[in-house]
């Protein structure tokens, strides 16, 4: 049963709660301009008054606005609005169902052909936002849900424009411990290889149900990322050697050494025999002359 409930903006009508985190909640809405549902990330007003809160949600919206992928979360819009003198942020996204990553691998290993889909698609959709100059920084299960479609990227939050500082002004990192690419603690510039890296983790804990380095604190988390070698994949009945290799290739702790999100999506998805939607890369290279596009023609 639906409830309605307030109108945000003059058009996005709530309708019910679909979740309830510390700084939002998340709701059911129906968009009377466009006459589609979508979903609302809805701020505290507590949240909204916090600068650093409400600029990430922002940067969310912003960053969203940049792109678009099958396999990441769209973002349609962001406003703000006032109810009893209390002012409200709001981000408006693409509805999708399904579970989170997260909830998925508590209960253990997925079968290898999920885990490979999953990380080619998270891979993909990390293409797309590296063609655009974007990095997530916080690749993590919680961070993509699995739908009917696909899987899908969400939260771009604390994203960051490519070559920009990769910490906040009083040296704090953004991300989650876990998925921290060894460069990103000598608080280098933002770059693609960090995601890859978390693309890693990620891979190695669908494959196996728990991260490649035994540890019981952050602290000991992030010296693993610096100084201890991910312990290897355990025998995985019919896994792929390309897959073994992707992850591995992935945490290298160099990130010159690492592939390409489009590398990584490109083989994990040709391991499991899946379709997945790359960005035209070409369009970034030089034009090539015709010369040389003839005498490669006549090659051939």
């Amino acid at each position: 049963m639906y409830v309605r409930m307030r109108s945000l903006g003059g058009r996005y009508q709530l309708q019910r709660k679909l979740g309830q985190g510390g700084m939002a909640s998340v709701w059911q809405a129906h968009d009377e301009v466009l006459d589609r549902v979508v979903a609302v990330k809805l701020l505290t007003p507590e949240h909204t008054a916090d600068p650093e809160a409400f600029e990430r949600a922002r940067n969310e919206a912003r960053n969203g606005a940049h792109f678009a992928h099958p396999n990441v979360v769209a973002v349609y819009d962001f406003g703000t609005s006032k109810r009893s003198g209390r002012g409200t942020a709001y981000l408006v996204m693409e509805l999708v169902e399904g579970q989170p990553l997260d909830q998925v691998v508590r209960a253990g290993p997925l079968d290898w052909q999920v885990a490979g889909r999953i990380c080619a698609e998270v891979a993909a959709g990390l293409s797309a936002a590296h063609t655009h100059g974007i990095v997530h920084r916080d690749i993590k299960p919680a961070n993509v849900f699995l739908t009917a479609a696909g899987a899908k990227v969400l939260d771009f939050g604390v994203a960051a424009r490519t070559g920009q500082p990769d910490h906040l002004p009083d040296g704090t990192l953004l991300g989650t411990p876990a998925y921290l690419a060894p460069e990103r603690l000598d608080r280098g510039p933002s770059a693609p290889p960090a995601d890859v890296y978390a693309v890693g983790v990620l891979l190695y804990q669908c494959l196996t149900g728990r991260l490649p380095w035994p540890a019981d604190t952050d602290e000991q988390l992030l010296r693993s990322h610096r100084h201890v070698e991910p312990a290897p994949l355990p025998p995985i009945a019919g896994l792929p050697a390309e897959i073994t290799e992707m992850c591995t290739a992935s945490l290298d702790k160099v990130p010159e050494c690492r592939p390409s999100s489009v590398a990584v999506a490109l083989i994990l998805a040709a391991a499991v025999d899946v379709p997945v939607h790359i960005p035209p890369v070409l369009r970034t290279r030089p034009a090539i002359p015709a010369e040389t596009l003839h005498a490669r023609t006549v090659a051939i």
